[in-house]
């Protein structure tokens, strides 16, 4: 039974999702946030939502998310890139690494202070040494005198720009 089961959900997973690490090319038709855009890949004619892997931006209604949105915009939109599709979130995002040519738009937004590395605490995200230094050089996000907020604490006292 237990097997059953267990096919049963792999088959499901398998129809909702794309492979792991698998790679398309497509271009960004909107930017919804700094870390979320949506990607219309060259096969398909609805855009796909795509949260962006290791990096966590300001939510839109919190300070610096609509700096974080911007700096995203003038990286991405309309941009051709190659998206390399690595997993789903619980909200139905596609989780990618994004790639603008040989730019990594994960690091480029945590290198310039933009967003937050994922796992930056632990230092070992493959971005946290970025992180560090935009917060050695005090830029983006981090230009402030008052330590930024990560989005995982402005939610937790504020809730999420959505809910609202």
């Amino acid at each position: 039974m237990k097997h059953r089961i267990g096919m049963a959900l792999l088959c499901a997973w398998s129809l909702g999702a794309p492979a792991a690490a698998e790679v398309r090319p497509g271009w960004v038709s909107w930017v919804m946030d700094g870390d979320t855009l949506l990607v219309v890949l060259d096969d398909q004619h609805e855009p796909l939502k795509v949260r962006i892997k290791d990096i966590d931006a300001p939510e839109s209604c919190q300070p610096g998310g609509e700096a974080s949105r911007e700096a995203m915009i003038a990286l991405a939109m309309r941009q051709r890139v190659m998206v390399d599709l690595v997993a789903e979130d619980v909200y139905g995002r596609q989780v990618a690494r994004v790639m603008r040519g040989e730019l990594d738009l994960g690091a480029e937004m945590v290198r310039t202070g933009m967003a937050w590395a994922y796992r930056f605490k632990t230092g070992k995200g493959p971005y946290a040494r970025w992180q560090r230094q935009a917060q050695q050089q005090r830029i983006g996000l981090f230009a402030a005198k008052e330590t930024a907020m990560s989005p995982p604490v402005f939610r937790q006292f504020h809730g999420s720009c959505h809910s609202h």
